[in-house]
């Protein structure tokens, strides 16, 4: 029985980095905000995210990501309203995704909301990439090229690291790009002991 394995972190963390490595180690990598993206491109999401939120989020005709989520940063009913619309989606993708993967010991879900969607609950174990609050927030600021104040925004959106940390099996401290693969290897070395044990 393949092992799932949920990795998560704040915005900033390197996250994305953290999971093309261990994608480049030979392990299956589910990148579930870029299958959200895609689904909320698909006709049935966008149909509903329309009789949710109106015309406002659309331009062209497709769903818009920046307007919508500025719709939804700064309401959390209106953020529930639309993952409500694509994590059900999202899940059954995977479901799928796993059945493909089953001759590999274990595979990895990189999701950005693993703790506040709940779906960490579905993992055998968690990894949490964590770095410090400003090395995060100019990193999100460089790479997105937008002000400090959206990006704290954005992170108060997120569950704070303390409490991540309490529910995560493995954390891998990405400031320095190094030692985060040293620790990924770590990881990597751990699960597959623990599965042959």
């Amino acid at each position: 029985m393949t092992k799932i394995i949920g990795l998560t972190g704040g915005i900033g963390s390197g996250k994305s980095t953290i999971a093309a490595y261990f994608a480049s180690k030979g392990v299956p990598v589910y990148i579930a905000d870029d299958q959200a993206k895609k689904i909320l491109y698909a006709s049935e999401a966008s149909a509903q995210v329309k009789e949710v939120f109106g015309e406002i989020v659309f331009t062209d005709g497709q769903p818009d990501r920046k307007k919508l989520s500025e719709v939804v940063f700064n309401n959390p009913e209106k953020l529930k309203q639309l993952n409500a619309i694509i994590h059900p989606k999202v899940s059954r993708h995977f479901e799928e995704w796993v059945k493909q993967h089953n001759a590999a010991k274990f595979v990895i879900k990189e999701a950005a909301i693993l703790f506040e969607s709940g779906s960490y609950k579905n993992c055998d174990a968690v990894i949490l990439v964590t770095a410090p609050k400003e090395v995060r927030i100019k990193r999100v600021m460089n790479r997105d090229n937008v002000s400090r104040e959206n990006v704290l925004a954005r992170m108060a959106n997120q569950w704070e690291d303390e409490k991540k940390e309490a529910l995560s099996n493995y954390i891998i401290t990405n400031e320095s790009l190094e030692i985060a693969k040293e620790q990924a290897d770590n990881i990597i070395s751990a699960i597959n002991s623990e599965i042959t044990d």
